[in-house]
């Protein structure tokens, strides 16, 4: 039996354990996408969660949504493990799957955050139990007691992983939280800057140890290792415009909760770009190429909380 569909006729009727898995849908989406960074991933976690939902007697599950976030979570964390060998083989550097979401998840600041390319790339650098309590915690605000059941530790033992994960993720996110209209401000400059040739334009939007990586996959050229410096990023930035100055376009997009853009060639997604941005300043640059990264990017992707 496959995964049931949000858009079946109305006149339909559904059965309860269809009705419970579309209304929680988003939500485990989200979550199985927080620990994955890869959409595709998390909608393969999806389709055995729903797989292991229909075989559940409902008349023993007090709290459907504990339950199916239990079984969402146990799925990542298996698929993690995959993820983690095929990451050793990529060629390049890996940049999570990006996803073009509606403007109100920048409203929830906290939702905007976390699905944010800065903060999923710091989630990397957290162990597979450290990234599901972590979420699961600080994202979701799930009891220790649920997310004990969910990864299979004590009580005790989850609390003192979720200290850990939140030292080690405070450690490395935005020094300071940029509002919607900050970050909108910076992308406004930045793409103009872009689109005109702008150099000391580009400069001046960047910090000066701003990074910049891309994710070509093997497929598409992209820089092979992380490019720091505001002069060399901006002068990696304009010559890659240059030659396609002609045919490239910047659509201003939503990209993971926050301020993004769509980069079109002769009317082809060529790239997504997100930003990260500290006191005004761009600190980081994330140019997804791969392909098969992009299959989402046709769509907005409903995240939530």
């Amino acid at each position: 039996m496959s995964e049931p569909h949000t858009d079946a006729p109305a006149t339909r009727p559904a059965d309860p354990a269809t009705e419970v898995f579309v209304s929680h849908r988003n939500l485990l989406f989200t979550v199985a996408y927080e620990m994955l960074g890869s959409a595709a991933d998390a909608e393969d976690v999806l389709q055995e969660t729903w797989l292991r939902w229909v075989g559940v007697d409902l008349a023993g599950v007090r709290e459907p949504r504990a339950y199916l976030v239990r079984i969402v979570t146990r799925q990542a964390l298996i698929r993690l493990r995959t993820l983690r060998r095929r990451k050793e083989s990529y060629i390049g550097p890996w940049l999570p799957e990006p996803l073009l979401t509606s403007p109100d998840v920048a409203e929830d600041v906290e939702l905007a955050e976390s699905v944010s390319m800065a903060m999923l790339l710091v989630l990397e650098t957290l162990g597979p139990t450290e990234r599901a309590v972590f979420v699961l915690r600080e994202v979701f605000d799930l009891g220790y007691d649920e997310i004990a059941e969910a990864v299979g530790k004590s009580r005790d033992a989850v609390r003192q992983i979720a200290h850990r994960a939140r030292a080690h993720v405070a450690a490395r996110r935005p020094r300071v939280p940029v509002s919607p209209a900050e970050s909108q401000a910076a992308l406004d400059a930045f793409r103009r800057a872009l689109e005109t040739g702008d150099l000391q334009g580009l400069v001046d939007r960047l910090a000066p140890d701003v990074v910049l990586l891309g994710d070509g996959g093997g497929v598409r050229q992209a820089v092979v290792r992380p490019i720091v410096g505001a002069r060399k990023v901006a002068r990696l930035l304009e010559a890659g415009r240059a030659r396609v100055a002609d045919a490239v376009s910047y659509e201003p997009v939503q990209v993971n909760g926050r301020p993004g853009l769509l980069v079109r060639i002769d009317g082809e997604i060529d790239s997504v770009v997100a930003l990260r941005i500290d006191d005004g300043l761009i600190t980081g640059l994330y140019i997804v190429r791969n392909p098969e990264k992009l299959s989402h990017i046709g769509h907005e992707t409903t995240v939530t909380r």
